[in-house]
């Protein structure tokens, strides 16, 4: 068996521990308090979204690294990068409160998704589509992140 079976949903794992556990450290407390859009989805819709998305991820980034052809340093990089700005976001907004700047941080979150979908496309058109509901997500999670940083400025 190759290793990007086990390291890659490793990784990932560790990507949604962390994040959920920042997330957690205020989303009873603070974030509970916040004005929030009508239009909010409930924290269960969310986790559940996430799960799903996490999944796609991960199975997107198995299908790139186990082509015949060698990966890019590009895209690992921004697979590494996406990492790492997913759980920052969710440090900034949930573990800092930040609302403000936690919409620039998702806003390069979803960059990062445009580009890894841009750079996968042309090796893997599945590993491209699987990404585009987590592109599509988090467009939708800076506009909701952005409505509640103008509802409680």
């Amino acid at each position: 068996m190759h290793l990007s079976y086990i390291l890659i949903p490793l990784v990932t794992i560790l990507v949604a521990y962390v994040g959920g556990r920042l997330t957690a450290s205020s989303v009873k407390t603070w974030y509970r308090g916040l004005r929030k859009p009508s239009w909010t989805p409930p924290g269960g819709v969310i986790g559940a979204v996430w799960t799903v998305l996490y999944i796609l991820a991960a199975i997107s980034a198995l299908i790139v690294w186990n082509l015949s052809a060698p990966v890019s340093m590009v895209i690992a990089t921004l697979f590494v990068l996406n990492a790492v700005v997913n759980v920052f976001w969710s440090y900034i907004f949930f573990y800092l409160h930040k609302t403000g700047l936690a919409i620039w941080v998702c806003l390069v979150l979803d960059l990062t998704i445009i580009l890894l979908i841009w750079f996968i496309a042309p090796l893997s058109s599945v590993a491209a589509w699987l990404l585009v509901p987590y592109a599509a997500w988090v467009s939708f999670a800076s506009y909701l992140n952005y409505r509640v940083w103008a509802m409680n400025r």
